[in-house]
């Protein structure tokens, strides 16, 4: 029986949508008055970029992009040689850039349950696939590059 599973588009939007609410149900200190709060295109912006590169790197490498799917290529270059998870770290920034935006402590709450939960719910699954299906390759980057940054 093929099962569906909550995919990491659908946390990240939650979690956006949870930041938003926040900022608004429960507004803790304000830590960046306009227009100091603009500071947080820069997170935005960078996670956006990181995320099309990546995303870009696996279609060049006609490999998926899907948690729980097997990969066909190992891939570590581009974004892969500063983190062995950019989409992750991408979507991290831009919900970084977006509680920035927003200007209040209350949505920053939300970015470390959004990373632990990736890191618990995919990327230690994800990991574990690709050291099955690339062994030695696997190990030596693991070795080389950070899961994170």
């Amino acid at each position: 029986m093929n099962q569906k599973r909550i995919l990491p588009p659908t946390y990240f939007l939650i979690s956006l949508n949870l930041m938003v609410g926040l900022n608004f149900l429960l507004p803790i200190k304000k830590l960046a008055p306009f227009p100091w709060n603009f500071i947080g295109i820069l997170p935005l912006a960078f996670g956006i970029l990181l995320n099309l590169i990546a995303d870009k790197a696996f279609t060049k490498n006609k490999t998926t992009v899907k948690p729980f799917e097997e990969s066909t290529a190992l891939i570590t270059d581009g974004a892969f040689r500063i983190s062995r998870n950019p989409m992750y770290l991408g979507m991290t920034f831009i919900l970084l850039g977006l509680a920035l935006l927003l200007g209040r402590l209350s949505p920053l709450l939300i970015i470390p349950f959004y990373v632990l939960l990736m890191d618990l719910i995919f990327i230690k699954a994800e990991e574990k696939m690709l050291e099955k299906s690339f062994r030695d390759n696997w190990m030596n980057y693991k070795r080389k590059v950070r899961r994170w940054i």
